[in-house]
């Protein structure tokens, strides 16, 4: 799959997109150990450390990382499978607000994240050129498919460099 170019996606994702190796479902794939392997280093009573005030907890913050992966997904099967109908935008801190993370254990999350990606490697394996070239409208702004694949990827390169530099 070769990289979105520009027009693909609005300008905020940019930064996500440009962290991703240009063999972007490898990356995907190995993500998942490099992800896991990060959560290993983390002790359980840190679950619930922010580095700043205001800032998520780790917790809060592999939830959210879970809630976009979900979001980024959905948006890559409607517009794959040519649903016209604009996607909404979602507001990040309402989604963790009204979570419950701290429920959570850090275990339980690592482990949903491994499946959920694992789930989405099926759907994005299974999608043709045809499909990944597709673009939708999402938060009033048009990004096609492909960028979506991207964008997950790049999304999650992004928190992990935040938990190393940040909270470990």
């Amino acid at each position: 799959m070769n990289r979105p170019q520009a027009d693909e996606y609005p300008v905020f994702y940019k930064g996500y997109i440009d962290t991703v190796k240009d063999d972007v479902l490898t990356e995907l794939e190995h993500q998942i150990e490099s992800f896991q392997a990060l959560l290993k280093e983390i002790p359980e009573e840190k679950a619930s450390f922010a580095y700043a005030e205001g800032k998520w907890t780790i917790i809060e913050l592999l939830g959210h990382i879970l809630d976009t992966e979900r979001i980024m997904a959905y948006r890559t099967l409607r517009i794959a499978r040519n649903d016209a109908t604009p996607l909404a935008g979602f507001e990040e801190n309402d989604y963790v607000a009204n979570a419950h993370f701290e429920d959570r254990s850090l275990g339980s999350m690592a482990e949903e994240f491994e499946h959920l990606r694992k789930a989405n490697l099926f759907l994005i394996k299974s999608l043709n050129e045809t499909e990944l070239a597709r673009v939708g409208i999402s938060n009033e702004k048009a990004i096609s498919v492909k960028a979506l694949v991207f964008i997950i990827a790049g999304h999650l390169n992004h928190h992990m460099r935040i938990l190393k530099e940040r909270y470990l």
